[in-house]
């Protein structure tokens, strides 16, 4: 049986790769038996092409103040948090710009058994984006509501065990007229993992997917489900790495008889190495369908970024990145080939506060039309908890 601390730490594991070791380690208080947890970043932006426009960009100072609450409960065989993250964007220079975002997410896991567990998520967010919107001039405003949970039956050390997944999301849009109408949708998605540990603290693994996405369009082009078989391997501390990889096959079924199906190899990795307790290079690459934009019936987006984050001294560390994604719009001749690349500094003022510099720079090299674009922002932030 887990301790209540063990739970925890299981509900809110990344999904992918640790965080930073040199993190900012927020410290909870007692509130009548909760752990609260608040942080506070601050940061200020400049960004001279925040609408990612092909001819007569627009650039801003932006404010940004990102605050986050966090409630936790234990006790001997379940844990839940519950989470608000807020964002305000103050854009100083086009005021019909500034934005504010709100996240509320409850997780929850309940250890039955040694061998049946069961954790669920809960989430509504709010947001607005002023990238690669739909209207040049006005924000794309959305928001999604989703729930989702898995299953899981065989002790964690056990050489077998499976997770059975489901999850719901609808995504509606708050513009104005019939604006990104074409986009909204309800999204019912299940999976089913099989795990074998092969020795030591590496797993294989085995994962079946199926994706049902349903718009509201009335006889919409993209009305389709998605299928997924894939393999895997998952290991932890070996040879100073830490890593997931699985790679398969994807297929793509739509409704409609006049928009071809489409297939394609598929796979999702994320490795870190560790030569060194003060140095750390991560990469992480992708190949997947993501869902249709600007008219196409899909995207076929192929990425990946490389990052290493060093730690110069106890109060001094670094991150510098580069990142590379190809998206294929299906049902277009259309072909984005887009750069990211970028670096911060953190400065650890005090065991509570952070203080960061950095820089992005983001190319979208596009065969389409005035839909490439350069983008360079320059930014310093103020990160601050109890």
């Amino acid at each position: 049986m887990k301790s209540t601390s063990q739970l925890a730490i299981v509900l809110f594991a990344p999904t992918l790769l640790p965080a930073s070791a040199w993190a900012l380690d927020p410290q909870s208080v007692d509130v009548a038996g909760f752990q609260f947890t608040p942080t506070l970043k601050v940061s200020e932006t400049y960004d001279d092409n925040f609408r990612e426009l092909n001819t007569d960009e627009e650039s801003s100072w932006i404010t940004t103040i990102e605050p986050e609450l966090a409630l936790v409960a234990e006790d001997r065989n379940s844990a839940y948090r519950l989470t608000y993250k807020g964002n305000t964007q103050i854009y100083h220079d086009d005021s019909d710009a500034s934005n504010t975002d709100h996240k509320i997410k409850l997780e929850s896991i309940m250890e039955f058994t040694a061998r049946q567990r069961l954790k669920l998520t809960g989430e509504y967010r709010k947001m607005e984006d002023t990238a690669d919107t739909a209207v040049a001039t006005e924000n794309d405003k959305y928001h999604v509501k989703s729930i989702g949970g898995v299953y899981s039956y065989g002790v964690e050390k056990a050489s077998n065990r499976i997770d059975l997944g489901a999850s719901y999301a609808e995504l509606r849009y708050d513009n104005s007229g019939n604006i990104n109408a074409d986009e909204e949708r309800d999204t019912t998605a299940i999976n089913a993992v099989w795990f074998h540990r092969l020795g030591g603290s590496t797993t294989a693994l085995l994962e079946a997917r199926h994706t049902d996405y349903d718009y509201l369009l009335t006889n919409s082009p993209r009305n389709s489900t998605e299928d997924a078989l894939l393999a895997g391997v998952v290991w932890e501390a070996t040879a100073k790495t830490t890593g997931k990889i699985r790679v398969g096959y994807e297929k793509k079924d739509f409704q409609r008889n006049d928009v071809d199906d489409l297939e394609s190899p598929m796979w999702e990795i994320g490795i870190d190495w560790e030569p060194l307790t003060y140095s750390k290079f991560s990469l992480s690459t992708r190949q997947s369908f993501d869902e249709g934009d600007d008219g196409s019936d899909a995207i076929k987006n192929t990425s990946s970024t490389l990052a290493w984050s060093h730690g110069w001294t106890e109060r001094i560390t670094s991150r510098v990145f580069l990142g590379y994604s190809q998206q294929d719009y299906e049902g277009q001749d259309r072909q984005d080939d887009i750069t990211r690349t970028g670096a911060n500094l953190t400065y650890k003022m005090r065991s509570w506060l952070d203080i960061g510099v950095g820089y992005t720079y983001i190319d979208n090299n596009s065969d389409a039309d005035n839909e490439g674009y350069k983008r360079n922002i320059y930014m310093i932030s103020l990160t601050g908890s109890l």
